[in-house]
């Protein structure tokens, strides 16, 4: 006759000499969260900076994204709370990235949902990173991820396309980089200058663009690079999860695997 599935469990527990639960170690994995708009919530499509960083972190680190496509500064000062809640204990955040701006510099007059005023957005990421703080995330683990610029060009065609006239511009995206890294330095948080990397002795930037704002292959690999430049010594100290499969005791693997 067919066992139930209760006395199943009871079997296979006791087989695997699982008697105390309360006395297994519980494995906890560090968080780097990810926390921006649209360009964070792709960075896990294939080649995205969020995937390679993931790949970088694997075994020690889960990097959590939390993209909200379409969103401001505005709103993200609003859900972050809620975020950080869903995520448990501060104590295990490694790392936070902060990376709004693609959406706050939308030209008012054009695209008045998404766009935030100057020096809101500027307020509003420093009211972000004071939350962190109280939260137990202090600035040193808050890397500011500037908007990168705007290929207008290609923009255009993409807004024309939704019936819409161009809303963004490189000039104004580069304001809103440099709101963005004066806060970091009045935070004492890092900061990842896009807008002035990716122009930097007049390269052309719209290589690193899939459709003049959103980012190219190119333009991820970009990102990572630079990115973990500013994250490797936040995560360095973090061990390797779990014993390598080498070094496993084979005829008592608990001794290895329990600790």
């Amino acid at each position: 006759m067919r066992k139930d599935l209760a006395s199943r469990v009871v079997e296979w527990r006791d087989h695997n000499d699982y008697t105390n639960m309360s006395k297994i170690k519980t494995l906890i994995w560090p968080k780097v969260i990810l926390f921006g708009d649209s360009i964070t919530q792709f960075s896990f499509q294939v080649n995205g900076w969020g995937s390679g960083i993931a790949d970088k972190l694997t075994r020690k680190c889960d990097v959590v994204n939390r993209g909200l496509s379409g969103y401001n500064s505005r709103w993200a000062k609003v859900v972050l709370p809620r975020i950080l809640k869903s995520e448990g204990s501060a104590d295990n955040i490694a790392a936070v990235t902060v990376f709004f701006g693609a959406n706050d510099s939308a030209l008012e007059d054009k695209n008045p949902q998404q766009h935030v005023p100057l020096h809101e957005y500027s307020d509003n990421l420093k009211d972000m990173s004071r939350f962190l703080a109280t939260v137990g995330v202090p600035a040193g683990k808050v890397i500011f991820i500037t908007p990168p610029p705007v290929n207008e060009t290609a923009w255009e065609k993409e807004c024309t396309l939704k019936g819409c006239p161009l809303n963004r511009l490189n000039s104004m995206a580069g304001q809103y980089a440099q709101a963005c890294v004066q806060a970091a330095a009045q935070c004492g948080a890092d900061v990842l200058d896009l807008w002035t990397l990716m122009q930097k002795d007049g390269q052309d930037f719209t290589v690193y663009l899939s459709d003049g704002l959103h980012l190219s292959e190119k333009g991820n690999q970009f990102v990572m690079r630079h990115l973990w430049q500013l994250l490797e010594s936040r995560v360095a100290h973090l061990p390797f999860i779990l014993p390598y499969w080498g070094d496993v005791e084979a005829g008592n693997p608990e001794i290895s695997l329990q600790q």
